[in-house]
């Protein structure tokens, strides 16, 4: 029987869904989360750990000997030691593409709170500002049209591709920076280079995964850049902004909002001076967890875990090439 040991199951499952399929894989110990201090002692007997954003790095892995594959809850698994993994010859699998859909629906979530302010005239109306006014209706801020606007898509991957694809509903002009222009297909996507990514859009989506050439890839350079009116969404890593820039930024209306899901430290040790900002929003990185997409993933890691099991592994990661 296999022993099967999930260290930190909470965001992926709350309660709201089973780990049915996963229990009846053998025998598997469910931790809510776990602190580094607790990790090593939860997995020294385990052949099997599942992880989302525990750090697996090489010293526990030296205090796992029975452990043969590493499940990771996510897309990305910069919390895995992979070299280690490679010596010590793991299988390190990981899952993709369950929360595309969610994650698109955010970004335009964050963009319709800052154009439509819904939030703002909801509470005017429960306040009872409309029943003071002279006419039908009143608004507290301009409201904007995205018909006709230029939506700028940083990174094309899959979540790129569906912004792209919900921006064209909208009557948006989109327009690519990607590595790979050979992605963009659709002949209304425009392919053009990051710079003229920046000086020519009105709304600025991040989808770029964190590497050593993105991080803080969005500074006060960039920022300086920017349309006037510029609005800068970031569902993908927090790191690829820097944070001090921004605040400054924003302040001088370069860029003119931001709507943020993911912070560089998360959770946020310390308040950072962004939630100040009037002209920023910040969610408490939830683009990818709707009820939905975390099915998907539970569904997917039962599938990863029987591919180790058959012998069969799926991509796996830690692969010596």
């Amino acid at each position: 029987m296999k022993h099967i040991v999930i260290l930190d199951g909470h965001t992926l499952n709350p309660g709201d869904l089973s780990w049915q399929k996963i229990l009846d894989l053998g025998q598997v110990d469910i931790y809510p989360r776990s602190t580094k201090e607790e990790v090593s002692a939860r997995i020294k007997d385990a052949e099997i750990i599942v992880v989302n954003k525990v750090n697996i790095d090489a010293d526990i892995m030296d205090n796992a000997p029975n452990c043969r594959c590493i499940c990771v809850t996510a897309t990305g698994y910069n919390n895995i030691n992979i070299e280690k993994a490679k010596e010590k010859g793991l299988i390190v699998l990981n899952a993709c593409n369950y929360g595309t859909l969610s994650v698109a629906q955010h970004v335009f979530a964050l963009l319709l709170e800052i154009t439509n302010q819904i939030n703002t005239h909801y509470k005017s109306v429960k306040a009872g500002d409309w029943g003071q006014q002279p006419d039908f209706c009143f608004w507290k801020s301009p409201l904007e049209r995205l018909e006709g606007k230029t939506m700028g898509i940083v990174g094309f991957g899959a979540i790129g591709q569906a912004v792209a694809n919900i921006a064209l509903a909208f009557g948006m002009n989109v327009k690519v920076w990607t590595r790979n222009k050979q992605k963009v297909t659709n002949p209304r996507f425009e392919a053009i280079s990051f710079e003229e990514i920046i000086t020519s859009s009105d709304i600025i989506s991040l989808h770029i995964p964190s590497t050593g050439e993105t991080i803080n890839k969005m500074n006060q350079a960039v920022f300086q850049k920017m349309k006037e009116n510029a609005i800068l969404i970031n569902t993908s890593r927090g790191d690829l902004i820097n944070e001090e820039d921004l605040y400054e930024g924003l302040k001088m209306k370069k860029p003119a909002f931001a709507a943020l899901d993911v912070l560089k430290v998360e959770p946020p040790v310390e308040k950072s001076p962004l939630f100040e900002l009037d002209n920023c929003i910040i969610t408490p990185h939830i683009a990818w967890a709707s009820k939905q997409a975390r099915e998907k993933l539970m569904d997917m890691t039962v599938t990863n875990i029987v591919s180790y099991i058959e012998g069969k592994p799926l991509n796996n990661l830690a692969a010596v090439k």
